[in-house]
């Protein structure tokens, strides 16, 4: 069961909690929401904040909900979810019912959907806003092999507001 818990009680591991276990990012309300796999982001602290950074792709779906609403979330899950996680990241809520799909459970904290199924969850409220500029890579390389498409991510920073955890969840 989720509870919230303060900021100083969670040890968080960026580099594994997003680059190896992945997350969901959701944005929406309980009239329409969606969420997708991200393996790519951040949390830090800026403008003397403790806040997580985002970046979406302009065909995905979830950007019209983060672009829409004031807060997302991003839910993360214990390995026994990376087959739902993978589906998520390879189907758009435009055309299927990822719920169904992936058996999970949304919740909502006010207008922020998260999933009953998670470990962790993060609740934002958006501070900034952001596309990629090109012109901005200093590794050039990165452009290339990151962007064939010259779709360049929206990048979000927003402020940590809460922290649900599961009580049984072994992750700090």
């Amino acid at each position: 069961m989720l509870r919230e818990v303060e900021l100083n009680q969670c040890k968080l591991d960026p580099l594994t909690l997003i680059g190896e276990e992945w997350m969901l990012v959701s944005a929406g309300n309980e009239k329409g929401y969606n969420m997708m796999t991200a393996s790519w982001g951040g949390i830090g602290v800026m403008w003397g904040k403790p806040v997580t950074t985002i970046v979406l792709r302009p065909q995905r779906y979830t950007l019209e909900f983060v672009d829409r609403e004031d807060y997302y979330t991003l839910s993360f899950f214990d390995e026994t979810y990376k087959k739902a996680l993978g589906y998520c990241g390879s189907h758009s809520g435009r055309d299927v019912d990822k719920e169904k799909e992936t058996g999970l459970t949304p919740l909502f904290d006010g207008d922020a959907p998260y999933f009953k199924e998670a470990k962790l969850v993060l609740i934002c409220r958006k501070l900034f806003k952001q596309g990629i500029d090109p012109e901005g890579f200093v590794d050039k390389a990165l452009d290339g092999k990151n962007y064939p498409d010259k779709d360049y991510h929206q990048c979000f920073v927003g402020e940590i507001v809460k922290i649900l955890k599961d009580d049984d969840s072994k992750s700090s």
